[in-house]
């Protein structure tokens, strides 16, 4: 059954606020990174994140008898290995996406983060054994093309620097296909909670190495950083939940404009050519990758209800 129009409407509107909210937590980041160790500001990302997300996740249990006991039965999980692998992978892209953020242009990062769709495939086709036909290897090709179009590795404007926001691609991709094999078994709040509940300590350790106190203006970049990123989460879960991921990534894309426009206003960042187009094509390749991933869902889905059975997906 097709979803009605205004749930349509309603996805639009929380994938635009989930971009935009995303979108600001880069700023923030990038302000805090003035005066901030790297480490620190992803710590203290995840503890604010990790807040937020006890209170959305125990609230609505307040009125069982037992409400710690109902949400710790919730959370149970048996996969605590693949969590603490999973969680290792993530702060490790969570660092380099926020290490780039802090020392290369707010487009070029933001851009080449986008290019985690092409390696979302290539994973899924190594770790998952899916099978990719000649259409989007294509759109790969094309996507990759891009990314050397903006690292630009073979001029005299390449810098390893970026090489450290396609590192943060690279590993954002991982850990996409690690939550799709949490996912055949734990439920999405099981899986968002530890993934906070071992970011914490995972990004604590390394900041002890590098502490500097916050001062003055630097807790805002902080707080804002945090509630920033976890209220992007979760307004992105709810928008995929009502609309089609196709329909739905051209909004997101809507991020590189916002984050260009505070780069040139807050940073006097000016982006040149080459990145506007390997943008340009990462964009074309990521949108036609989730258009295909949307259609096979839906022809799976059909497949099995033919047939009797209930959509895996």
């Amino acid at each position: 059954m097709t979803p009605p129009r205004s749930s349509h409407a309603r996805a639009a509107a929380l994938m635009l606020a989930s971009t935009l909210t995303f979108g600001l937590m880069a700023i923030f980041i990038r302000l805090a990174s003035a005066d901030m160790p790297t480490w620190e500001i992803a710590f203290f990302r995840v503890a604010f994140g990790f807040l937020i997300l006890l209170t959305v996740l125990i609230w609505p249990l307040r009125t069982q008898p037992r409400p710690v006991h109902a949400f710790l039965a919730s959370v149970r999980t048996r996969q605590l290995p693949r969590y603490l692998l999973r969680g290792a992978i993530g702060v490790a892209a969570m660092f380099c996406g926020f290490w780039a953020i802090a020392h290369l242009p707010l487009a070029q990062a933001i851009a080449l983060n986008y290019s985690s769709p092409i390696f979302v495939t290539i994973a899924a086709i190594l770790m998952l054994g899916e099978r990719v036909r000649a259409r989007r290897w294509a759109a790969v090709i094309v996507g990759f093309i891009g990314v050397l179009v903006i690292v630009r590795p073979y001029s005299q404007a390449f810098s390893v620097q970026s090489l450290v926001a396609v590192a943060a691609a690279v590993l954002s991709a991982l850990v996409a296909v690690q939550i799709k094999q949490l996912s055949a078994i734990d439920k999405a709040d099981t899986i968002v909670f530890w993934t906070y509940a071992l970011w914490v300590p995972m990004t604590l350790l390394p900041t002890l190495f590098v502490w500097k106190t916050p001062q003055g203006i630097d807790w805002l970049w902080l707080v804002m950083a945090g509630l920033m990123g976890t209220a992007g989460q979760l307004l992105w879960t709810r928008a995929l939940k009502l609309g089609e991921v196709s329909a739905l990534t051209p909004i997101s894309f809507t991020q590189l404009p916002v984050v260009t426009l505070a780069g040139w206003l807050l940073f006097d960042e000016i982006v040149d050519t080459p990145t506007m187009l390997g943008a340009g094509i990462i964009l074309a390749s990521t949108f036609y990758i989730a258009r295909r991933e949307s259609l096979l869902a839906k022809q799976a889905a059909s497949q099995a209800v033919s047939k009797g059975n209930p959509p895996l997906i």
